[in-house]
């Protein structure tokens, strides 16, 4: 029987690798193969705090350096980040398994927030006015927050960080991430690039380790500010937790993504567009659409034929498969769940159209799941009401736009939505009436951009922050207004007693 040396990984605190103090570790497993590859500390509460006081010593002189020097940094930080997508894709392959092309494109992502955040100089211009009474100047300014924590997912191990952390460095914080358990490789890569790019040491830190750490940081009395990713479930208890400890807190959680056809949208197109928003990464993207929505029996049987033909020619794969549509999921407990909830919903009536179950792959002890679609899904059913993270998605059929809309807007979560139509009074009806907080309309994943605010409705966030977008900068800072006036001193001095006023 083969030995296979692990790699022992480290956390990355005060600019440099640390050993974990205690002998609690985690397993990381490449989900391509299903073999372990890495242990990974878990911090404990007192190397939590340890932390803590490192990153509150470095934020303190990193808040006093100018916003020109900082930025400088996030430009050198951005050159390697592009020097180094080749490395990063593979990275993210090998512990997320996802494929190379697939974590290209999410670095490329990812670095829209490092634009965004280069321009922290102008979005940090405060506001200024002359004279609002008795020769006073107002004027306010944005400050730093001091010491925040970012607990990103394993889904996106490059983009999600950088989204939440990048801006909250450029506007002068310590950052202590805590990636996922699952993926703690590519949070030590980005430790080095900003290492390489000049940050100085306990600006940015890394600290690995399960709920007992989260629970650490959460509660922490200097940590001023929470930026979570994940489940629906766990987002609230943060949100919850951390507000309860003053914190300031943006949770975001899972979706229930729905794609709307209508009788007039082109098919072609629409299906080719179901597909890769459905299955690329194999479902595991919280912005992934859940559910076909065809509007009419018409529209349902042409959709759902012309997408069987389609579906059934997905091939899932290893991560450096080139011929792969996707790679597989996280973890053996992660592909059990999925098949349970394949397995729930056939029982509760809903009918397979293809079936992904048992795929035809060359390493059987991956955790792979090929792509399934389930027809004659209807509302009551648990695979509609719950977020299923993997390659299951589901047709249901509804009479109208009304009714998709109201079905829509019942649904406990509000992460996005998209419409797909050649209609434009439908498409503006449905825009203005939907309750969900990212929106597309012919665009499958409808994700905005680096320089827009991102963030759901409902159940899929808690908090009003922000993780893209000019919000996030407000998210990470605290406002100071300052009323200023100078005496003249020939004036003569008067008590008055009356409320200020202009």
């Amino acid at each position: 029987m083969t030995t296979v040396t692990l790699d022992r990984l480290t956390h990355y605190i005060n600019g440099k690798k640390v050993e974990g103090k205690n002998d609690l570790v985690g397993y990381v497993y490449s989900p391509s193969t299903g073999q372990k590859i890495a242990t990974v500390p878990f911090a404990s509460a007192e190397e939590v705090d340890e932390t803590v006081q490192l990153a509150k010593e470095a934020q303190a002189k990193w808040a006093k350096v100018s916003v020109g020097k900082r930025i400088q940094v996030l430009f050198k930080f951005r050159q390697l980040l592009v020097e180094n997508t080749e490395k990063l894709a593979i990275q993210i392959g090998k512990e997320n398994g996802k494929t190379i092309s697939d974590a290209k494109g999410e670095i490329a992502r990812g670095i829209e927030s490092v634009d965004l955040a280069i321009g922290a100089p102008d979005i940090l211009k405060g506001e200024h006015s002359v004279n609002v009474g008795g020769e006073i100047n107002a004027y306010s300014m944005k400050q730093p927050l001091g010491v925040v924590t970012c607990i990103s997912p394993f889904n996106f191990p490059i983009m999600v960080p950088l989204a939440m952390s990048t801006m909250a460095v450029a506007v002068g914080n310590a950052m202590i991430l805590k990636p996922s358990e699952k993926v703690p490789y590519s949070a030590l890569f980005m430790s080095e690039l900003w290492e390489e790019a000049g940050l100085p040491a306990g600006v940015w830190n890394v600290v690995n380790g399960d709920k007992d750490t989260v629970n650490a940081l959460i509660t922490h009395k200097d940590i001023e500010a929470i930026s979570f990713v994940g489940s629906t479930n766990v987002a609230k208890i943060i949100y919850e937790t951390g507000t309860k400890h003053h914190k300031r807190v943006n949770a975001f959680g899972g979706g229930k993504n729905h794609m709307v056809i209508l009788p007039d949208a082109d098919m072609d197109k629409t299906v080719d567009s179901f597909i890769g928003a459905a299955y690329g990464s194999a479902s595991q993207r919280c912005m992934a659409i859940s559910v076909a929505m065809p509007v009419g029996q018409k529209t349902a049987e042409v959709f759902t034929q012309k997408l069987k033909e389609k579906v059934k020619d997905l091939k899932p794969g290893a991560y450096d498969d080139e011929t792969a549509n996707f790679g597989a999921v996280i973890s053996a407990e992660a592909k059990q769940s999925i098949l349970h909830a394949i397995d729930e919903a056939v029982e509760e009536g809903a009918n397979i159209v293809v079936d992904g179950r048992n795929p035809d792959v060359e390493n059987k002890e991956g955790f792979y799941l090929g792509a399934t679609l389930l027809d004659n899904v209807t509302p009551n059913m648990k695979v509609y009401k719950e977020e299923v993270f993997g390659p299951a998605r589901q047709i249901v059929t509804v009479d109208s736009i009304g009714e998709a809309i109201q079905l829509i807007n019942d649904h406990p979560y509000g992460n996005g939505v998209t419409v797909f139509t050649n209609s434009g009074r439908d498409a503006r009806k449905f825009t203005q009436e939907i309750e969900v907080g990212m929106v597309g309309v012919n665009v499958p994943v409808p994700i905005p951009v680096g320089y827009h605010n991102f963030g759901g409705w409902k159940d899929s966030r808690f908090g009003e922050g922000q993780m893209f977008g000019p919000d996030t900068a407000r998210f990470f800072t605290k406002t100071k207004t300052v009323s200023e006036r100078w005496f003249d001193q020939s004036e003569t001095d008067e008590t008055n007693f009356d409320f200020p006023s202009s």
